[in-house]
């Protein structure tokens, strides 16, 4: 019906985690009651499949990346790294990051993705960063915390 309103976990084709059923349900009550104009941003929610390794991402993929902006548009950035943790026990196993940047909009970020140990930790982070509209450049500009996994 046209009529009916949800937020949360009902919502059709929603993303059925429960931060963005709380956020949602934030925004509507500061739209209702606080005069604010904001509404939830579905394309920025980051998440994580607690896996082992674990696998997180934020922002769009690089299919989805190419099919807005254009192959030509984006580009892609990889990095391999072992974490220290793993160096001990001689894991085999190497983690992945990938960064998908815009340069049609001074290479701002669009997409994060990253598959190691606490994916959820490594991503909080990173997906405020992407939200505030970071750029590769400004990235690549950090000092890293050593040695955690999210300075690479």
């Amino acid at each position: 019906r046209d009529n009916i309103y949800a937020v949360g976990d009902v919502l059709v084709n929603g993303l059925e985690l429960t931060p963005v059923a709380i956020q949602s349900g934030v925004l509507l009550m500061q739209r209702l009651y606080d005069g604010r104009k904001e509404n939830m941003s579905y394309a920025l929610v980051p998440t994580v499949v607690f896996t082992t390794p674990e696998y997180g991402a934020c922002g769009m993929s690089e299919e989805l990346a190419v099919e807005v902006f254009g192959e030509k548009n984006i580009e892609v950035f990889h990095a391999e790294f072992t974490p220290l943790e793993w160096t001990v026990p001689h894991c085999k196993f190497q983690c992945y990051v990938k960064v998908i940047a815009n340069y049609l909009d001074h290479g701002r970020i669009v997409g994060m993705h990253y598959l190691g140990p606490n994916a959820g930790e490594v991503l909080q982070g990173f997906a405020a960063a992407v939200r505030c509209g970071i750029t590769k450049a400004e990235l690549d500009s950090v000092t890293g915390i050593h040695p955690v996994c999210a300075e690479e």
